[in-house]
């Protein structure tokens, strides 16, 4: 059983395959953490019981199948550290000294801690003791908020241990809650609070999680960024202060992401120690890793507490976002293959969940604002006769919509500008065997809109000051049930009139004067988290309604990049910036914490439309396979050379989507320091085969060769290597490296492959792709 109990003592044990986490209750009543890392089977007999510091509940036994490990924790007399009263005359007892596994505000515990309470006289004070622990078979769920699951289809089970703290004073009780899979690394963390008293409370902060490490010398890995250049990781060691990464913008944003590693020193790709941190969440957040005066480590993940106070009635619960955490004990490899698993199998929800998308066409750089429905169908003609699979209609097919400037949120359709009906389009395009997309963004308004005009206070508005405006136009207020349910109701009247197969559903300004007219006074604190629920809800109910429809996730590309959207939009556009080059980055960062089928990743025009950048068409090919796929041009615009490639390219894509969707990702170079090329390799389960990824991104005179070694291959197994029809290497030129591809009939053994690696081919220039289909013969 993953998760054990040993009641006597009050000791929680969570194993995995390789990790375990431990927690206790101390002797007044507090959850203290214990230990979380690499796993610690049960000893075949019970040890002596060991007495530190003279105290009784520091012993190390065999308690079923799980070992006690309190004896790990320490207890001193600790100047200016102070005591619970229940401790008496006895100093050596901390809480800001102990690790715990959930500390509250107003314990005595001056560290950043995961609650705190206000109550109605305006005194912050919380003081969890241990109540009761139950475990339960399956997952546990949270009402209105993304969750990982286990469904009836998997063979996957799970167990979830509920740990019951109470503050007695305050009439507050907090279930700690614990999710474990068989099938994977991950556990899972949230907490549900409720006012079991007679008086309101105010909740003014709730982390998903909080770890204390005892020891432990560790670097800081996050994914900060900008629009057009998300998810750059950042590597730096904590310092002895409290290091925040937050998101004020009411999303997850383009500048950090909701997910963070803390690797120990030696960590890299294949070795060391790391733990992740990942919060299903897409809005306010905040990520805490703090060093204390004696050396331990806190790290804590949940929402923001800035412009948050949710008042809670009696009898009224609280349900904190989801964080799922990993250990790895052999790098940052394993710990994102463990979350590739676990949002494939687990978060992403839907018929599309396990299918290969459509190879798509999207209309955005391609035609703009400017285009009617002959423009269209002119475009998905070249594009069909290519392969391509869908055209979708991105932005201005709606209202007065000729530019970013009006007619947003005037959800009918313009037939003035298109020509026809939009169900007219659609079946002209299905007409040449392609499928049909749209391009929303309900969430946003136009002050030119006949909607603002009904309805002005439908938007986030301050009383008595000018609105901020991003991209001309304001937020609509989603925290009110009215607002999301008339949205639904206008953007379904549309999708139901056309045969729709797509949805991109965007969102391109963040929040600010945030003020909710419907909010009580006293409660506008919790209108950012309340409109992350409305938009929650109105994804739940667009995707209940139209099951069959892909929904693609998008907040001015990657500006709402989280595992709690892929709940609901099972891919994400990726980013704004289409540039392969810039790719490279993007998508690697991205990696860390997400799979590939999550990645909206398109081949666009050139000179690239944000850069001014040219690249070689089969480069942005390969640079889009690591990811959905698809085009963002005008393919009429190509010349035949090129048209053929794309051809070539779609061939690729389709034959080789199940080994990129479902295999394993592997990181072979990092193009952060890496000048010369970046590369990177998926390969299926049992290794029987594997395809290799490579771009030259630097081009010198007479330069050495450079060699990379692949990953996921059978050691004693012996592999043919075949470029593909997509790469833009000429292995006939003679040139170094190149002769290595001259006989497919030649075999390669896969420990070769991955010790001694493959030299990387002559390219002439920079921007070349080098793409290899390495499959086992015996």
């Amino acid at each position: 059983m993953p998760i054990l109990m040993d009641e006597q003592n009050r000791i929680f044990t969570i194993h995995t395959k390789h990790s375990t986490c431990q927690m206790a209750v101390g002797q007044y009543g507090h959850l203290l953490h214990v230990y979380y890392g690499k796993r610690i089977p049960a000893c075949d007999m019970a040890a002596t019981d060991i007495n530190i510091n003279n105290r009784t509940d520091a012993g190390s036994s065999n308690v079923d199948g799980a070992v006690d490990l309190r004896y790990l924790l320490t207890y001193y007399d600790r100047g200016f550290s102070g005591n619970p009263n229940d401790a008496g005359i006895d100093r050596t007892y901390s809480l800001d000294a102990l690790p715990q596994e959930y500390p509250c505000f107003g314990t005595g515990d001056f560290r950043s801690t995961a609650l705190q309470i206000r109550n109605a006289d305006g005194v912050s004070s919380c003081d969890l003791r241990y109540q009761s622990a139950r475990i339960l078979d399956g997952k546990y769920g949270i009402p209105g908020l993304p969750a990982v699951y286990v469904d009836s289809a998997s063979s996957a089970s799970a167990q979830t241990l509920e740990i019951v703290l109470e503050d007695r004073v305050l009439g507050v009780e907090v279930t700690l809650l614990y999710g474990v899979l068989s099938d994977s690394e991950v556990i899972t963390r949230a907490a549900r609070i409720r006012n079991c008293g007679r008086e309101k409370v105010y909740i003014e902060k709730a982390a998903s999680c909080c770890v204390d490490f005892l020891y432990g010398d560790f670097d800081l890995i996050h994914f900060h960024g900008r629009h057009g250049m998300e998810r750059q990781p950042e590597r730096s060691p904590l310092i002895r202060a409290e290091q925040v990464l937050q998101s004020r913008r009411g999303a997850s944003g383009h500048q950090q992401n909701p997910f963070f590693i803390l690797a120990s020193r030696e960590a890299g790709e294949t070795q060391g120690e790391c733990y992740g941190f990942q919060l299903l969440y897409s809005g306010n957040f905040k990520g805490e890793v703090s060093v204390d005066q004696y050396g331990q480590t806190r790290a804590l993940l949940g929402l923001s507490d800035e412009l948050f106070s949710w008042e809670l009635r009696p009898q009224e619960t609280f349900d904190t976002p989801e964080a799922a955490l990993v250990y790895s004990a052999d790098g940052f490899e394993s710990l994102s293959d463990e979350y590739h698993s676990l949002i494939r199998r687990h978060v992403c929800r839907g018929i599309w969940k396990n299918k290969r998308r459509p190879v798509l066409i999207n209309s955005w750089e391609a035609a703009y604002f400017d285009f009617d429905a002959d423009k269209l169908v002119q475009i998905a003609k070249q594009a069909a006769a290519l392969g391509v699979e869908m055209l979708v209609l991105d932005d201005g097919w709606f209202g007065k919509r000729d530019s970013d400037n009006t007619g947003l949120r005037d959800w009918y359709v313009n037939e003035e500008k298109l020509g026809c009906p939009l169900g007219e389009v659609a079946e002209r395009i299905n007409a040449l065997g392609m499928k049909f997309g749209l391009w929303i963004e309900p969430e946003m308004v136009s002050e030119d809109s006949d909607l603002y005009r009904a309805h002005p206070d439908w938007a986030f508005a301050i009383p008595d000051r000018a609105p901020v405006r991003g991209r001309n136009q304001l937020v609509l207020d989603f925290s009110r049930k009215e607002v999301v349910d008339g949205i639904l109701e206008q953007i379904s009247a549309v999708i139901s009139r056309a045969n729709i197969a797509y949805i991109k559903m965007d969102m391109n300004r963040h929040l600010s004067d945030i003020y909710s007219l419907t909010a009580r006074e006293q409660n506008q604190g919790a209108t950012l988290h309340r409109y992350m629920l409305g938009v929650y809800d109105f994804l739940e109910r667009l995707g209940a309604r139209f099951p069959e429809i892909l929904i693609e996730g998008c907040s001015g590309g990657g500006g709402r990049f989280d595992a709690g959207m892929l709940y609901y939009t099972p891919q994400i556009w990726c980013s704004d910036n289409t540039d392969a080059v810039e790719r490279l980055r993007i998508q690697y960062g991205t990696s860390f914490g997400y799979p590939i089928p999550a990645v909206g990743s398109h081949v666009s025009a050139v000179p690239n439309h944000q850069t001014g950048r040219s690249t070689d068409i089969a480069t942005r090919g390969v640079v889009a396979m690591a990811g959905t796929f698809g085009y963002e041009l005008d393919l009429n615009l190509i010349t035949e050379a090129e048209k053929e490639i794309v051809r070539r390219q779609i061939r690729d894509y389709i034959k080789y989507s199940g080994l990129i969707r479902e295999g394993h990702y592997w990181r072979l170079s990092d193009p952060m320091k890496n000048e010369e090329y970046t590369a990177w390799e998926f390969s299926s389960e049992d290794g029987s085969d594997a395809l290799l990824n490579l771009v030259r991104t630097g081009a010198h005179c007479n330069s050495p060769v450079e060699y990379v070694r692949l990953r996921g291959l059978v050691p004693d197994g012996w592999y043919r290597l075949e470029e593909t029809e997509s790469t833009s290497c000429d292995r006939r030129e003679k040139k170094p490296g190149n002769a290595i591809l001259a006989n497919e009939k030649k075999l390669y053994p896969g420990s070769a492959l991955m010790s001694a690696g493959l030299p990387v081919p002559w390219m002439d220039g920079e921007y070349r792709a080098w793409q290899v289909h390495v499959v086992r013969e015996r």
